[in-house]
């Protein structure tokens, strides 16, 4: 079927905040940080500390002395080092240390507390995490608090647990994360929502998503709330944007039936979105507005690819803007190149109208451009012209109305047997349709291209027949 269902791995999508994958931990730390602890250099890690010397911070924090805040601050800074963690949640008594002064009436060492324990969730160990477990009922309570700081915090400590441990996950499932996030999402703040986002994102990635935390959030008023601040586009801020943006994506593409997202009307919200965000493009893209494309991209080609998805967003104003993204972008970003081709490849499968709007806007020689841009690109542009020429003989009049055959005989000569084979249906297509373009392809020397092909096993049986 050439219709293809992003179902597809999640490829390495950010690099803090640019291109690699969204799981990932996160700290909150401020400059004073280190200044706090007694350090001059906020940027150097730690040594670590031997167990006598952890031993002795808790001690100082427990002693109750006025200068408690000063141990916090000293501790929070030691445990930027792994190793100290690991030493520091095996002493007894430690967690439960941390735990009451982060729930003590006392603002300062409430926040310096809550700080020790979001750099123990930034640990890459799991013990680690799962030492904090007794924390998250107050993290969840704690939400809801007085303090934007504070939230913030609480909001990134349970963000980073979740990914380290099934444990927690399944520890805050039944204490109702999902109903206290569906209430954070409705803040006026912009920190806190970005922070919803961070965790909202951590939990729907794990690999018990699809059976026990997607159907929760679906079932909430979360959907709704994430469609609003997607497609509110920046005014929401691009952080926020992002992270809902790629929220919607994990529902998407591990979720089989997305009736609820469909009925909020995503596919012409989603649509509208990259329209606006488009026609920005040629003025004055904001920084990072690639990571927002992405997943907006990937939740529209998602969406499309669903059976009862049929006839929603026939817009032809939708290709315009994804070759005006595709302009934008593809010298700095090519990565989205592949995006905009795979949403391209789900709007012209089945749907003549797309494949006429092509056609009739004239963006062909723009996606003949595209042959040669890379690997992936090369065989999603073929897929596009496979599923224009397979409409008939007025369509593959007009592609080879433009100088197509002799673009696609050195494609015959790629190492990568995909595109070779995709290039096969092409010529198969045309010359079905439009029998007089194998005599030309002959006269450009397309004989003696097919014949390098009788030899190849998965190649053979279709170069012979052409």
């Amino acid at each position: 079927e050439l219709r293809v269902r992003r179902r597809e791995r999640e490829a390495a999508l950010r690099k803090a905040r640019q291109q690699e994958q969204l799981v990932s931990k996160r700290l909150l730390r401020e400059d004073s940080a280190a200044e706090e602890g007694g350090q001059d250099r906020p940027d150097v890690v730690p040594d670590p500390l031997s167990e006598d010397e952890v031993l002795e911070l808790l001690r100082g924090v427990q002693r109750g002395s006025e200068d408690r805040k000063r141990s916090l601050g000293r501790l929070r800074w030691a445990l930027q080092n792994e190793e100290t963690q690991q030493k520091f949640v095996r002493l007894d008594g430690s967690i439960r240390t941390l735990t009451g002064l982060f729930t003590s009436s006392l603002a300062d060492l409430q926040l310096e507390a809550a700080r020790c324990l979001h750099e123990l969730s930034h640990s890459s160990v799991p013990t680690v995490a799962e030492a904090c477990l007794p924390v998250t009922s107050y993290l969840l309570t704690y939400l809801s608090g007085h303090s934007l700081e504070f939230t913030e915090l609480c909001l990134y400590t349970l963000g980073n647990l979740v990914v380290e441990s099934e444990a927690v996950r399944k520890q805050l499932l039944p204490q109702g994360i999902i109903p206290v996030l569906a209430s954070c999402i409705q803040s006026p703040h912009e920190a806190v929502l970005e922070g919803v986002g961070y965790v909202l994102s951590q939990l729907l990635q794990a690999k018990e998503a699809p059976t026990e935390i997607i159907p929760l959030v679906l079932d909430s008023v979360l959907p709704h709330h994430m469609l609003q601040l997607v497609c509110s586009g920046l005014k929401a801020g691009m952080g926020v944007a992002v992270e809902f943006a790629w929220c919607l994506h994990y529902i998407i593409c591990r979720h089989k039936d997305n009736v609820v997202l469909l009925a909020l009307g995503a596919v012409p919200a989603l649509t509208s979105l990259l329209l606006d965000l488009a026609s920005e493009i040629p003025q004055d893209a904001p920084e990072g507005l690639e990571l927002l494309v992405c997943p907006v991209l990937r939740c529209l080609s998602n969406l499309l690819a669903q059976t009862d998805c049929q006839g929603q967003g026939q817009d032809g104003r939708l290709l315009i803007a994804l070759f005006l993204i595709l302009q934008c972008f593809l010298q700095q970003h090519p990565f989205l190149v592949q995006e905009c081709l795979w949403l391209l490849n789900n709007l012209t499968a089945d749907d003549p109208f797309f494949c006429s709007a092509l056609l009739s806007l004239d963006l062909l020689p723009a996606l003949l451009q595209l042959l040669t841009c890379s690997q992936m690109a090369t065989v999603l542009a073929l897929t596009v012209l496979c599923n224009i020429a397979e409409k008939g003989p007025f369509q593959c009049q007009r592609l080879l109305c433009q100088p197509l055959l002799p673009r696609l005989l050195p494609l015959l000569a790629l190492p990568d047997p995909e595109a070779v084979g995709q290039c096969l249906e092409l010529l198969h297509l045309l010359f079905l349709h439009c029998p007089e373009a194998a005599a030309d392809f002959t006269r450009h020397g397309g004989h003696q291209a097919l014949e390098q092909h009788q030899s190849t096993p998965e190649l053979q049986e279709r170069a012979q027949a052409l």
